[in-house]
This record gives structure tokens, C-alpha cells and sequence, in this order.
């Protein structure tokens, strides 16, 4: 009853901070205990079977904005795609590059070119493709689309790839309340769309789950509709330097590649950092930061790619799920690294909790 309660404020709360109680500086969080231990529902991989041989695939991929060596997003769908190509035996891959700032038309060019070419499944990195694939999927009913992060119904040669990034992000607030020396922590999204607030309704929650009295700085670098937040490192070290002078020592990112400067802020300061979407301690392009980087939450975009073009494949796209959740693996937590080896248990419980239905996560701030 007591966790029952805890989570029902924490899930409520729209502060944007939170008080730090009677904690000294320094002295950390006090702490609830973490959920029962027991076992989580016994769920199956999406996919089971060995991929087939499917030499002769031809596979489009139009990137969101900042492509391959974004150390997040558009890294963890490549990840994918080069699993699936060494597995699979097929060669024949085409990537194409968002602009900044580009027009809306643009992202239909580059759908229509793929398509025209004859790659077939073309897959489309991120919600901004939605309006596109409208408009460029009906004109090539013999190709099969994908769009990462975005529902589309009505299309039936459009599959959505989504993901419950609500539950992976409370872990990495059940992470950051943990580590915590001042009780305060910090969020920094890219842009404010609804699928980055999940991100950070998911934090909230969890670092108040742990911790009821932590204070949580959030802040955006740009609102919808102006995607540069997630090109800008410059402003995403600015934003994380007032939550870090404010008192934060943790800080959680869903920035895309201005997490690179969210990192350089945290480093400077010898503070902490969670990153996102990809094991951004092991990713080359973010290497100088690894030492401040304790965990990752994983959005496993690497998985939802994989197991889409083994599902195009087969031909048989009824074994994809309808959307990549905890249970499943589709989202997690990374221990790269060994910073947060002592908490696997209490992660571990929270994670059986979750996948179980104890905890409901919101996916709104």
C-alpha cells in the first residue's frame, strides 16, 4: 500500500521541483526501499527463429537529423541495420542524411527516392517523417514502409515502431536518485514534443518513486517545432550548466546529439551523467566523456530495426509487437562501465514491478 501511494504522487507531480527535505548537502537521498523481489511475467524474444538468408534484400534508411556518429538515436537504428546485414547476407543499403532546417518536402524526396530506386522495406528514423510517409506510402503500394517513434494507422504498408520510453526513463530516475549526493537531479530534453516528455515523465516518476523529497531541474532547448535542440551540443551545454550551478549532480538527456555538450557541462564539473537511446559509454564519438557517463537508458531502436527486416523477410510482420516495452527488452538500462553494478537488485526489482503492472508509468509529465 505504501508503494502504491508513493508511486500515485509520484505520478502526479508537476513541480518542477521537489524540496530537499532535511538532507544536508552532500549527504544524499533518503530513500525508499525498492519493490518486493519476484520473478517478472515470463515474455518470449520478438523473435525467435534464426534470421533467413535474404541476400537479395535491398534496405533504404532515411535518417532523422544528425545521422550516423550521433552516439544516440540514429546510431542505435544503424546498429540494427548492420546487425541484420551481417546476419542476413544482403549488401544492398542505401542511407540518406536529414538537413538542418530543412523544408517539410524534403523528407518526401528522400522517401520517393528510395522507393523509386527499389529499396524495399525503407525505414524512416524518427516522428518527423509522419507527415511524408502520408503522402509517399500510398504512392508505392508495393513497398513496405517503416517509421520509428510514430503511430500511423490507416496506411497498411506503414509499420510503426514504438517504444515505452516512460519505463526505461523511470529507471534512469531510479539511477539518478541513487546517486544523487545533493538530492538533486536534472533533465534535459531536446525539443518539447509529446514523445520527448516521456522521457521525462518517466524520470520524474522514478527518481520520486526512490526518492520522495529530490528537487528535479528540467529543462528544454528548444519548443515543438524547432528541431534544432537536437543538433545543438553549445546549448546543451548552457542548459546543463544552470541546472549543475542550480545544485544537480546527475544529469538525464533525451537530446540527441546535443547530449555531447550536456556531457562536456557534466564533465567540467565533475558531476554525473545518464545518457540515452544507445550505451553511450561505449559509444567512439562520446568517448571523452565516458568517465562521467554511470548508465544509459537503452531504447533498443537496434532491436525494433533488426526485427523488422527479419519480419520483411519472412514476410510475415504479425510476429513484430505493438510496441517495445520493458517486458520485452524493447527499453533498459545499461551497466557499462561498473557504476552501478550495486544497484542491478534494486534495478532488477523495479524493473519485475513494472513488467508485472505494479507500477504504472505515465507516459505525460
Amino acid at each position: 500500500m505504501l508503494l502504491t501511494s508513493i508511486v500515485a504522487l509520484a505520478g502526479c507531480a508537476k513541480d518542477t521541483g521537489g524540496g530537499g527535505g532535511d538532507n544536508a548537502a552532500g549527504q544524499g537521498c533518503r530513500l525508499n526501499p525498492p519493490p518486493a523481489a519476484a520473478p517478472a511475467p515470463t515474455t518470449q524474444n520478438t523473435q525467435q527463429q534464426p534470421a533467413p538468408n535474404a541476400s537479395n534484400l535491398r534496405v533504404g534508411l532515411a535518417f532523422d537529423i544528425g545521422g550516423r556518429g550521433d552516439a544516440s538515436f540514429n546510431d542505435a537504428s544503424v546498429a540494427g541495420l548492420d546487425r541484420a546485414r551481417a546476419e542476413m547476407g544482403f549488401t544492398d543499403v542505401k542511407e540518406l542524411d536529414a538537413g538542418a532546417g530543412e523544408p517539410e518536402d524534403a523528407k518526401q524526396t528522400r522517401l520517393r527516392q528510395l522507393a523509386r530506386e527499389g529499396y524495399n522495406p525503407v525505414i524512416a528514423v524518427g516522428y518527423a517523417y509522419a507527415d511524408a510517409l502520408k503522402i509517399v506510402a500510398p504512392e508505392f503500394p508495393g513497398t513496405r514502409f517503416a517509421i520509428i517513434d510514430e503511430t500511423i494507422e490507416g496506411v497498411p504498408n506503414v509499420t510503426s515502431l514504438v517504444f515505452a520510453e516512460e519505463e526505461g526513463s523511470f529507471l534512469a530516475g531510479v539511477i539518478a536518485a541513487h546517486r544523487s549526493r545533493n538530492c538533486q537531479v536534472g533533465f534535459v530534453g531536446g525539443v518539447q514534443t509529446p514523445l520527448i516528455e516521456k522521457f521525462e515523465a518517466g524520470f520524474v516518476q522514478g527518481a520520486r518513486t526512490a526518492a520522495p523529497d529530490i528537487k528535479i531541474e528540467r529543462r528544454y532547448l528548444t519548443p515543438a517545432g524547432d528541431f534544432s535542440g537536437f543538433q545543438d551540443p553549445n546549448k546543451g551545454s548552457e542548459i546543463a550548466t544552470g541546472q549543475l550551478e542550480a545544485g544537480a549532480d546527475v544529469l538525464y538527456h533525451a537530446a540527441g546529439a546535443s547530449g555531447k555538450g550536456v556531457f562536456s557541462a557534466v564533465k567540467s564539473a565533475d558531476a554525473m551523467a545518464i545518457g540515452v537511446d544507445s550505451d553511450q559509454y561505449n559509444q567512439p564519438t562520446v568517448a571523452e566523456y565516458r568517465d562521467v557517463i554511470i548508465s544509459s537508458m537503452l531504447k533498443r531502436v537496434d532491436l525494433a530495426v533488426y526485427d523488422y527486416i527479419v519480419a520483411v523477410a519472412r514476410n510475415d510482420l504479425s510476429t513484430l509487437p505493438k510496441r517495445f516495452d520493458l517486458s520485452i527488452g524493447g527499453v533498459d538500462y545499461s551497466t557499462s562501465g561498473g557504476r552501478i553494478n550495486d544497484l542491478v537488485p534494486t534495478l532488477d526489482a523495479y524493473k519485475a514491478a513494472i513488467a508485472r503492472g505494479e507500477i504504472k508509468v505515465s507516459a505525460k509529465p
